[in-house]
């Protein structure tokens, strides 16, 4: 339990964040399926393009580590090289 008022206040900013980022996060994994889960190398790259945006979007906000995005575009435009 919080012992000052700023604790508390930050114990609540530290919940909406925590959203947030979970938010996010869910988000990318989903684009990041969707990639996977083409049929095509047309929808593989179509979904690319977004997963693309959202793991550049979450390395430069720290939601995931900045190697950690750019290695998962690099396995994911593996995928689609192999299916084209």
């Amino acid at each position: 339990m919080a012992r000052s008022a700023s604790a508390a206040k930050n114990m609540r900013k530290d919940a909406r964040r925590h959203l947030q980022v979970k938010s996010q996060l869910r988000t990318l994994r989903t684009a990041m399926r969707r990639v996977r889960e083409a049929s095509t190398a047309e929808e593989g790259t179509e979904a690319m393009k977004t997963a693309q945006c959202l793991l550049d979007r979450a390395g430069r906000k720290r939601i995931v580590h900045p190697n950690t995005a750019d290695r998962l575009k690099s396995r994911l435009a593996a995928r689609i090289r192999e299916r084209g």
